[in-house]
C-alpha cells in the first residue's frame, strides 16, 4: 500500500482510541501475560545491550515492559523514559512501575514517528511488540535514530506469521466467515503485520542502523480452558468486542462458540490451554 493511500493520521486516531478501549481487559490480564512473555523482555535488553546508567528509550511500552525490565537493569543511576500513544495503558504501566517499586522510569504519551520527549542522546531503544501498529515504519525509525547517540543498539519483537501464532489466529477464520468479513488490507494495523520483517529492516537501514540480526523467540501461554480462552480474548480484544456489539445475539454466540471450539485443539486432559507462540527479536545499532 502507498503512502498516498494511507491517512496516517485517521490509522494514529483509530489505534489510540483501540489501546485506550482494551486498557481494562489488560489489566485484568497482564500479570499472567506479561509474566509468560517475561523472557522476551529479557533477551530485547540484552539485544539491546543496556547496562547500568544507560538511558534508555521504549517505544509503544503498553503496560510497561521492556521499561520496567530496562530499568532494573539501568539502575538508579540510570533512567527509562517510556511512551505509548494510549494515556490508558500508560496509566497500567504507572500502576504496575508503582506496585513493584520501579522508579527511575518516566512514562510519556507520544506516537512513535514523532516521539515528543526532553532526552536526548539515549543509549538504546527498545520496543515489544508495538511497531507492527505503527502505520509509518520510517518516520518511526527515522525519530528513534534522532533520539539514540552515535553506536546506540536497538532491539525490538514482532509477531510471526500464521499457524506459528495461534494466540492470534484461532478462530480468526471462523469468525469472518460467520460474521461475513473481507480480510483486512495487507497493511493494516495487525498483531502479524511485521511477519514478513523486510519493511521494518528496510525502514531501520534507511534511518542509519546498521548490522541487523533476527532471531526466532517461543512464547508459551496457558489458560485455564477453551472457555477462559475466549473470554480473555473478548476483554483484551476492542475490535473483537465492536464486531460482537454490532452482530445479533444468535450470531455472537456462534462465533464466541467457534473460538472455543478452537481453542479446544490445544487444551490437554485437564482441559488446560497451552499455546506457544513464535515471536521474531530484530536487533540493530548506529
Amino acid at each position: 500500500m502507498s503512502e498516498q493511500t494511507v491517512d496516517y493520521d485517521r490509522v494514529r486516531r483509530e489505534q489510540g482510541e483501540f489501546w485506550n478501549n482494551a486498557a481494562p481487559g489488560w489489566k485484568q490480564m497482564f500479570v499472567g501475560l506479561d509474566r509468560a512473555a517475561q523472557h522476551v523482555s529479557d533477551r530485547l535488553v540484552e539485544l539491546a545491550r543496556i547496562k547500568v546508567t544507560d538511558r534508555v528509550l521504549d517505544i509503544a511500552t503498553g503496560s510497561g515492559e521492556p521499561a520496567i525490565t530496562a530499568a532494573r537493569k539501568v539502575g538508579a543511576s540510570g533512567l527509562v523514559v517510556a511512551t505509548d500513544i494510549s494515556s490508558a495503558m500508560l496509566a497500567l504501566a504507572r500502576e504496575r512501575a508503582a506496585s513493584l517499586g520501579v522508579t527511575n522510569v518516566k512514562f510519556v504519551e507520544t506516537g512513535a514517528e514523532a516521539i515528543a520527549v526532553e532526552e536526548r542522546d539515549f543509549n538504546a531503544a527498545v520496543c515489544r511488540w508495538g511497531l507492527m501498529f505503527v502505520p509509518d515504519l520510517e518516520a518511526a525509525a527515522r525519530r528513534i535514530a534522532q533520539l539514540l547517540r552515535p553506536g546506540a543498539s536497538f532491539a525490538t519483537a514482532v509477531w510471526s506469521a500464521g499457524e506459528k501464532v495461534p494466540m492470534i489466529n484461532v478462530g480468526e477464520e471462523a469468525v469472518r466467515s460467520i460474521a461475513n468479513l473481507p480480510p483486512p488490507p495487507a497493511d493494516a494495523p495487525h498483531p502479524q503485520r511485521l511477519a514478513d520483517t523486510t519493511p521494518l529492516e528496510r525502514a531501520l537501514e534507511h534511518a542509519g542502523f546498521k548490522d541487523i540480526r533476527r532471531e526466532p523467540i517461543i512464547v508459551s501461554f496457558e489458560w485455564p480452558s477453551p472457555e477462559e480462552f475466549t473470554s480473555q480474548r473478548r476483554a483484551m480484544s476492542a475490535p473483537f468486542r465492536a464486531l460482537l456489539a454490532r452482530l445479533p445475539a444468535e450470531t455472537q454466540q456462534r462465533i464466541l462458540a467457534a473460538v472455543t471450539d478452537e481453542a479446544r485443539r490445544f487444551a490437554n486432559a485437564s482441559a488446560v490451554v497451552h499455546m506457544d507462540n513464535e515471536a521474531i527479536c530484530i536487533a540493530s545499532h548506529l
